[in-house]
């Protein structure tokens, strides 16, 4: 609208709440626009292999207290720590290195479990993901993502030899780590020898052995902690086959979800004094998935389509 860029620097910078607002407004036609579209995405995956993973972040809402104003008339606050859910879908060549050649999908919500499963569905019908050769679910161990992807699966109309199911190997290792470190008879080396046999027994698809080995030293005054922790690994047990994953050269990490979550969250959502309203932090949430994402034209798209401008 200005006839220079040197004059729009120096009106945005007068106006901050006017950049704000025109931010938030955008987004907002970008999540309109994709829960409105139905059309698949020009990126395919017909024939690769996709790895999805999701995880949770930390922010600080703000969210209205009870009680009389401030004595300046402002209403009262609590700065509550919610989990904003994050996915990422992405394609890994057939040594198990992400495709720099396809942008991931990156998106994440503070509606819960449900919607970030249901915006990953949305994702995963538009790549029209029944056409991929391998789909690989990977994250730690939360239950609210494995209880949520088998209905996922039946609802894409995912084939049974189609999928697998993994649980990050080095979230299971950290188990490993805490339940060496329950042992306190034992010296720093001997818990250390421990957790490096089971790691190596992991690695070779024997997790029957490391069940056996931790239902071993389940005795003593921590051994209900030592329990948890050989339950976990049986809950967890089918979703544990690292060396068939290896063979395929899949990976066996999800390191790729925890940086989206650094990168995403961490580095602009989270941090001292930073409060959030509700909305505006779902905005900047679908803002920097796209951008981190390399798909900021997509988003741009999206926010300016005439379905979008015409509902809004």
């Amino acid at each position: 609208m200005l006839g220079s860029l040197a004059e729009a620097q120096e009106v945005l910078a007068a106006d901050t709440n006017t950049v704000r607002l025109i931010a938030y407004r955008y987004a907002a036609r970008a999540r309109l626009e994709q829960q409105l579209e139905r059309t698949a995405f020009e990126d395919t995956v017909a024939g690769r292999r996709v790895v999805i993973s999701s995880d949770g972040g930390r922010l600080r809402l703000r969210e209205t207290k009870r009680g009389p104003k401030t004595k300046k008339g402002r209403r009262r606050y609590t700065g509550a720590w919610r989990e904003p859910k994050v996915l990422i879908v992405y394609v890994v060549d057939a040594e198990g290195k992400q495709e720099s050649r396809f942008a991931p999908f990156i998106d994440a919500t503070l509606k819960g479990p449900d919607a970030v499963f249901a915006l990953l569905r949305t994702y995963l019908q538009r790549l029209e993901i029944t056409q991929a050769d391998h789909v690989l679910f990977i994250a730690d161990g939360a239950p609210w993502i494995w209880k949520r992807v088998p209905l996922l699966v039946q609802a894409l109309g995912l084939a049974a030899a189609q999928v697998e199911e993994l649980l990050d190997f080095y979230h299971a290792v950290q188990h490993l780590g805490q339940v060496a470190a329950l042992r306190k008879d034992w010296s720093a080396k001997a818990r250390a020898q421990w957790r490096t046999q089971q790691r190596r027994s992991l690695l070779q698809g024997q997790v029957e052995q490391v069940i056996a080995a931790v239902q071993a030293i389940c005795r003593g005054r921590n051994s209900k902690a030592i329990r948890t922790q050989r339950d976990y690994f049986i809950k967890n047990q089918s979703r544990m086959a690292y060396a068939k994953l290896i063979a395929m050269k899949l990976p066996i990490g999800s390191g790729a979800i925890e940086s989206t979550v650094r990168r995403v969250v961490n580095l602009r959502l989270k941090g001292p004094s930073l409060f959030w309203c509700r909305a505006s932090a779902e905005a900047i949430l679908l803002l920097r998935s796209y951008y981190k994402a390399g798909r900021w034209n997509m988003l741009k798209r999206m926010a300016t389509s005439p379905l979008a401008l015409l509902e809004a």
